[in-house]
């Protein structure tokens, strides 16, 4: 059995689905199991419907009709019917995320509420990319995901529940999966109260993860837009090369710094069960793309990671006296309680330096939590982190000379360096 996975830019429009079904019948899917991301960028528009639900602001059912055009439009190409509600399954999501959003009473949680509606992006481009594959012969079982990835109640950011996971996949999915091309979806899972849950950001490349290693898949496919893993994002940065085979470890340490080819945790479970994983380019099916297995293999050239949207906190106690162990417990403890992660932290005397993602309703509850804890916390915006892995040459040096940006903050840590930069132009 095989995993294929295909993120938003593969079926971005109707054209993106008619190759899907193109690779996976040159690629015999009758022992594939299939994970797609939601369509082009409607985690964006769906993101702007929960903005409005939660701010209340009138604008929900605006912002919703914009997610129904844009599939409308697709759906117009692949079947007769130039009506979204020619396909009834399909018709019937709508219905309820309309539904929900009609209630007179959202969610106080913002992540409860994100979780809820955010997820009927993958619901929606499984049925659609099934139904296209079913109208052109090709044979396939839509399931829903959460009935087998079992989460706590982390939301937007879940952690599975393997055990829960693994029995239920291998009694349920099993079966199906040895019998049937499978159309799943990636990054929602199901919590403990039944409801629904997301894995983080990117998370579809982990679903497929978690799929392939407890079914004991042979591979793991990720189609992407790109040739493979480039040493750095090739709209970002010129001469970027592609990078044709990647130890485990080395592609943990890219997703861990943000490489946004792989998902942070998808490498783990892969690795455990020795699981190779290929990304390849679904504009050039054809080529071998990036191999990342327990295979010897060197990084050759300097790999550039970039995040904007950036925070840096800056922590301090009110007099001024040395930031120590329990004053370190406690702003550990903060970012633990307010789901948190630091992208970068460096502790000097009387500072604690904290990088994180801009994210709404994230930093301005951790910023009270510290400060309720006596300590005094700035907060500088609009900045980007670079992180370069295996770096060469003095970069700093030519980094300063060649870009309008000042450099915030930098620190060396054992193969890689970082740099907190002033946006960009």
């Amino acid at each position: 059995m095989r995993i294929f996975k295909f993120g938003g830019a593969s079926t971005k429009d109707a054209a993106g689905v008619k190759n899907v079904a193109s690779i996976l019948t040159a690629n015999n899917s009758n022992d594939v199991l299939v994970v797609i991301s939601a369509m082009g960028k409607t985690t964006n528009a769906l993101e702007s419907v929960i903005h409005h639900c939660y701010h209340k602001t009138g604008e929900a059912q605006s912002a919703l009709q914009v997610v129904f055009d844009y599939h409308n439009a697709i759906l117009s190409e692949l079947f007769e019917s130039s009506n979204l509600f020619g396909v009834s399954d399909i018709k019937n999501l709508f219905l309820e995320l309309e539904c929900f959003i009609d209630s007179p009473n959202f969610p106080e949680d913002y992540d409860f509420l994100y979780d809820q509606i955010i997820g009927f992006g993958e619901l929606i481009a499984t049925k659609i990319v099934s139904n296209y594959l079913l109208s052109q012969g090709i044979e396939n079982q839509w399931v829903d995901a959460r009935n087998f990835i079992i989460t706590d109640s982390r939301h937007r950011d879940a952690r599975v529940q393997w055990k829960e996971t693994e029995k239920v996949i291998q009694s349920r999915l099993m079966p199906i999966a040895k019998k049937n091309l499978v159309i799943t979806q990636g990054f929602i899972g199901r919590g403990n109260a039944g409801e629904t849950t997301t894995l983080g950001r990117e998370g579809s490349d982990y679903s497929a993860a978690i799929f392939g290693s407890i079914l004991g898949a042979e591979s793991i496919t990720i189609w992407k837009d790109v040739a493979g893993v480039m040493n750095a994002d090739p709209k970002k940065f010129d001469n970027a090369v592609l990078i044709p085979s990647l130890t485990y470890n080395d592609a943990i340490e890219l997703a861990y710094y943000g490489a946004s080819v792989i998902h942070p945790k998808t490498i783990q479970p892969l690795k455990a069960n020795r699981i190779p994983l290929f990304v390849r380019s679904f504009l050039n099916p054809t080529a071998a793309g990036t191999k990342v297995s327990d295979e010897n293999s060197r990084i050759e050239v300097a790999c550039k990671i970039h995040k904007d949207n950036q925070l840096l906190l800056e922590i301090s106690t009110k007099d001024f006296t040395f930031i120590a162990e329990d004053h370190l417990k406690e702003i550990f403890q903060a970012l633990s309680e307010n789901k948190v992660r630091c992208n970068l932290m460096q502790n000097s005397a009387i500072v604690f330096r904290c990088v994180i993602d801009s994210k709404e309703n994230k930093h301005e509850p951790l910023v009270k939590t510290l400060e309720h804890l006596g300590l005094e916390v700035s907060v500088k915006s609009q900045l980007e982190l670079l992180s370069i892995y295996h770096p060469e040459g003095d970069f700093e040096a030519a980094f300063q000379s060649d870009s309008p940006q000042k450099i915030v903050l930098q620190q060396h840590m054992g193969n890689s360096v970082h740099y907190l930069l002033t946006a960009g132009n």
